[in-house]
This record gives structure tokens, C-alpha cells and sequence, in this order.
């Protein structure tokens, strides 16, 4: 079964950002997902201590700072997806998702311990919300991490909303929200291979009428192309060579 991990990165469990979250776990568990939640901010995560910039290989599993974020950690590597749901501060990701972001390097530095980031394969996608702006701005950078962890993004993997109302009542965030949850769980399971990639049955269903329809498009562009030539055939002919001399 495919797990699938939200977090909230909002100190408010029963905000704009959980809510958003709260309808992709929805969706994931629809489409046969096994959803878990955790709340960032009932885990202690101090600031990385740069250990790599000392000595590149002391940075692996478990971090060694003595706070929570390995039991949040061990999550990440556990699920086959997550979604990470946030609000906007100053244009940015709270203090305590930062912080948290930086202590997941010990699963993309394995590359230089057993040559793969323990992260690799995994998927992502990502909410943000904003009172005013810097939603999309948060989602892009995210997006340039956690693909630099390894993780594959999958299209259509964002919802955001800029406003302070309820975000539940338009529809657009939700809708956003919904399919957030329905492709992540189809693509972690064609990665898994519970669900094709390449069908080879597709020939046997549409495969007559796939080619059908090239035909006639390739004699109509054929027809098209005829046209041309003889135009421009006709020109050259019209054409006195001795008017270029």
C-alpha cells in the first residue's frame, strides 16, 4: 500500500493550511492511499549544526543533535510520498520547516556514504498559503529542494491560496487540494509498478482508430503540402533568371 505523509508546518492545527492539507490526505486515502499527519510544531527541531561543513561524512542518520526531529525524520523515509503544507512568512517557509529541511540532508548525503540519497524515488507535493503574497515563491523553492533530495514532483503538484478567509470556501485551493492527493498516490504507484507506465494493451483498444486518425491527418497535411509545392514550383518557373543577373 502506498503511505502517504502530510505535514502541517502551521502552528494552528485547525487552519487555512491543515484544512488544505486535511482535503489532499482526503483525496489520498480515496484512491487507496495509507495517510498519516504530523504537526510540525509538537516536535522539537533545533537549528543543523552544520556538521557537514566540518567533516562531509559525519552527516548521516540519526542527526546527532538531541531534539525530535528524528522521530519526524524516520517518517520521511518511510513513506513513499509526502505533502508538506505551509504558510508564508516573509515570502519564505516557517523558522521550524527550515529547520527540519535542513536536518533531511542526512538522507541526501548518503550518496557519498552508499552512493544513493536515501530519499531518491520518493514523491513530493506541496501547499502554501499566504494573507498576502509569496505562495508561489515559497512552492518554487521547496520544490528545488526536495527535488535536489531526490524526490520526482509529479505534474499539477501545488495548491496555494493568498487571503486570511476561510480557504474552504472557493473552490479553486480545494480543487487544487483534491488533486494533489489523487496524483500523488497514481504516480507513487506507476513508480512502484502497481500501475503501468508503458500499456501495450492500449493497441488492442484504440490502437485501429490511433491510426485511423494519423492517416487522415498526414493526407490532409499531405494535400496541404502538395499545394505548396506546386505554388512554389509555379513562382520558380515564372521566375526570368536573367532578371538576377
Amino acid at each position: 500500500m502506498i503511505k502517504v505523509l502530510g505535514v502541517n508546518a502551521s502552528p494552528r492545527k485547525y487552519g487555512n493550511t491543515a484544512k488544505l492539507l486535511y482535503v489532499s490526505l482526503f483525496a489520498a486515502e480515496k484512491y487507496g492511499a495509507q495517510t498519516e499527519i504530523i504537526h510540525l510544531y509538537d516536535y522539537k527541531i533545533e537549528p543543523c549544526q552544520a556538521c557537514l561543513a566540518d567533516e562531509q561524512l559525519a552527516c548521516r542518520p540519526p542527526c546527532i543533535k538531541g531534539d525530535e526531529a528524528w522521530e519526524v525524520l524516520k517518517k520521511f523515509r518511510d513513506s513513499d510520498a509526502v505533502i508538506i503544507s505551509t504558510p508564508v512568512y516573509w515570502y519564505g517557509v516557517p523558522g521550524h520547516l527550515k529547520n527540519l529541511i535542513d536536518k533531511l540532508t542526512v538522507f541526501e548525503n548518503m550518496i557519498f556514504i552508499d552512493g544513493r540519497s536515501w530519499l531518491e524515488g520518493k514523491l513530493a507535493a506541496f501547499i502554501a498559503l499566504a494573507a498576502e503574497a509569496g505562495a508561489i515563491e515559497t512552492i518554487s523553492y521547496l520544490m528545488s529542494v526536495f527535488n535536489s533530495y531526490g524526490y520526482h514532483i509529479p505534474p499539477w503538484a501545488l495548491a496555494y491560496y493568498h487571503g486570511t478567509d476561510d480557504v474552504l470556501s472557493h473552490k479553486e485551493p480545494v480543487m487544487d487540494a483534491l488533486n494533489i492527493g489523487k496524483i500523488i498516490v497514481q504516480a507513487a504507484k506507476m513508480l512502484k509498478g502497481e500501475e503501468k507506465w508503458y500499456d501495450p494493451s492500449l493497441y488492442d483498444e484504440v490502437g485501429k482508430e490511433s491510426i485511423e486518425y494519423a492517416l487522415k491527418k498526414a493526407k490532409e497535411n499531405e494535400i496541404d503540402a502538395e499545394k505548396r509545392r506546386q505554388m512554389f514550383i509555379n513562382k520558380m518557373l515564372s521566375e526570368n533568371p536573367n532578371n538576377y543577373r
